[in-house]
This record gives C-alpha cells, sequence and structure tokens, in this order.
C-alpha cells in the first residue's frame, strides 16, 4: 500500500500539484470564513475538471465544474457581507437535511445507472453520490451554515477512496488532508456560531 501510494506521488503531474495546493488553500482560508478562499477554490476545482475527466470521473469532472461557478457566488456573498460572515454562522433545521439526504441519494441512484449504462465511468453511485452531496455542501458553506463541515468530513472519505483507486495518489492525499481540516473547521465554526445564539 505505501508503495503505491510512494508511486503514485512520484507520478504526480505539475497540474495536480498545483490543485492539491490550491485546494489546500481554499480550505484552510474558509476554515477562517475569508473570501479569498473562493479564489483559490475556484482555481483548484477548474484544474480538477481536467484532472477528474482524465481519470474517468465524469461526474467528479461536472462537481468541479459547479464548484468553479459556486466559486464566484460564494466570493460574491461574502464580499457582500465583508466581515458579517464570521458572526453569520447558522443551521440548517433538521427537516432541510432529512430532504437533502433522500434528494441526493435519489439523485445519485438514477446518475449512476445512466453513468453505468451509457460511460465507462468507474464507480458510478460513489462517483454520483460524493457528486450530489457535495453540490449541497458547498451551497451550504457559501450560505455559511455550521453542518457543511459534517458532510465534508463523509464526502472527503469517500473521495479519498475515489482517487486512490484511479491511481490519483496525490488528490487522494489531498482529500486526506481535507478530513483533518474539516474537523478542525466544524470545530471552529461550532465556536463562532455557539458565540452567536449562547452571547456571554
Amino acid at each position: 500500500m505505501l508503495d503505491a501510494i510512494l508511486e503514485g506521488l512520484a507520478a504526480t503531474r505539475p497540474a495536480e500539484a498545483v490543485s492539491v495546493a490550491l485546494g489546500l488553500a481554499y480550505l484552510l482560508l474558509a476554515v477562517k470564513r475569508s473570501r479569498w478562499c473562493w479564489l483559490a477554490g475556484g482555481l483548484s476545482s477548474g484544474i480538477l475538471v481536467y484532472l477528474a475527466w482524465g481519470a474517468r470521473l465524469p461526474m467528479q469532472a461536472a462537481l468541479n465544474g459547479y464548484y468553479v461557478a459556486m466559486s464566484v457566488y460564494g466570493f460574491w456573498h461574502w464580499s457582500r457581507d465583508q466581515g458579517e460572515a464570521a458572526a453569520a454562522v447558522s443551521t440548517l433545521p433538521v427537516k432541510g437535511h432529512l430532504f437533502a439526504l433522500a434528494a441526493i441519494t435519489l439523485a445519485s441512484a438514477v446518475s449512476s445507472q445512466w453513468l453505468q449504462s451509457q460511460t465507462q465511468a468507474a464507480w458510478p453511485f460513489a462517483d454520483s453520490f460524493t457528486t450530489w452531496g457535495s453540490l449541497f455542501a458547498t451551497w451550504l458553506v457559501a450560505q455559511v451554515k455550521l453542518e457543511n463541515w459534517v458532510y465534508w468530513i463523509v464526502l472527503d472519505a469517500i473521495s479519498l477512496f475515489l482517487y486512490a483507486a484511479q491511481g490519483l495518489m496525490f488528490v487522494a492525499l489531498l482529500f486526506a488532508v481535507y478530513l483533518v481540516i474539516a474537523a478542525f473547521g466544524f470545530v471552529a465554526w461550532l465556536k463562532t456560531w455557539r458565540a452567536r445564539v449562547q452571547p456571554t
């Protein structure tokens, strides 16, 4: 396993390394609720569109195209609020999560059937699930919802497997780091949320 990881890292293309660096910058800046996270994330995702398509992960390619569009929206939304985004951490009602999870599962089942019959997708359901789940999680980030980090922990774990299985070890390593940062992000945003709803 370690040999496979080292071989994969040695074969890393420059574009993959740049995307990883920008992806890390995005996540670290998002934890701090800096609007510049969206610029780094948009550039990283633009590169990943190309890489995911070449790795036969069409839903991941489409997902990263969505990330590019969301980076424009996120930057605009957070710039509009300026410093207020840090104080605006909120939560989504449970009903919203139940609806979202049902929709994500249904959309994943439908798109995975299409991928299986029409493409050479390597992991149709997992690819679909991370795609639809990430669409929702990204919207949660843009809306400064606390629970986005919980979604990212689950989705990053699945994505780590997908990219490692397809030989993109450097991107897989990025998702391993994402898991750790997402945990820290949840704690940081939780403190901000608690300070707002439980003022001292």
